[in-house]
């Protein structure tokens, strides 16, 4: 398991919403970056409603999705299309669990926090028609990650699971199905999360 590329933005671009111009441009960088606890240095967030903080510190996304995406749209899915940070090659992104820590390379920890929400500057990157229903669909949302120690990484870095919370919720599965009994289950044990897929948790559970 390792990291492919380390991904900053090229340059700002315009995008569709009102803060004018989007940093989904991701490009792959030489060398080795410096992680803080708000991300990439050299990286930057327009949207910071929705985007960026803490807990969306960096987007990890699989290098076998890309190249599944790759399959299913007849084009290349080159690393930083997604807008991720992190191209990994051998990790089960969308099969972390919510609270998974990794070590990155030597000094580096983050801890997986949620899937991605595809939006509307997702959809105009992509330029593929009923992109957002189409991503949803496939179940392969790649992880925001958090940096529970800073550092350095850089291509090649050996990506390691450190430690595993003791409950079932992936991230696919967060993203998708949210079977009540699991999200039970997650809840109770404690594990640190988002206040908001907590909530989200608690709303499922309600229905039930």
């Amino acid at each position: 398991m390792r990291l492919l590329t380390v991904n900053v933005v090229e340059e700002l671009i315009p995008g569709p919403k009102e803060t004018g111009f989007t940093a989904i441009d991701k490009r792959p960088q030489d060398g080795r970056v410096q992680v803080g606890v708000l991300g990439l240095a050299g990286d930057r967030v327009c949207d910071t409603k929705n985007h960026g903080g803490p807990d969306l510190a960096l987007y990890a996304y699989a290098e076998e999705d890309a190249n599944w995406w790759a399959a299913q749209l007849g084009r290349d899915i080159p690393t930083g299309l997604f807008g991720e940070n992190l191209r990994t090659q051998g990790v089960d992104v969308n099969g972390a669990l919510l609270g998974e820590v990794w070590a990155i390379g030597d000094e580096v920890e983050v801890m997986v926090r949620a899937p991605r929400i595809p939006c509307i500057t997702f959809q105009h990157r992509m330029q593929e028609p009923r992109w957002v229903k189409r991503f949803h669909q496939a179940g392969r949302p790649g992880a925001y990650l958090k940096v529970l120690r800073t550092g350095s990484i850089a291509a090649g870095d050996p990506v390691r699971i450190v430690s595993r919370p003791d409950h079932e919720v992936t991230i696919a599965h967060m993203f998708g199905a949210q079977d009540p009994a699991k999200l039970r289950t997650m809840l109770d044990s404690g594990v640190d999360l988002m206040d908001e897929l907590r909530e989200t948790a608690h709303r499922v559970l309600a229905r039930d």
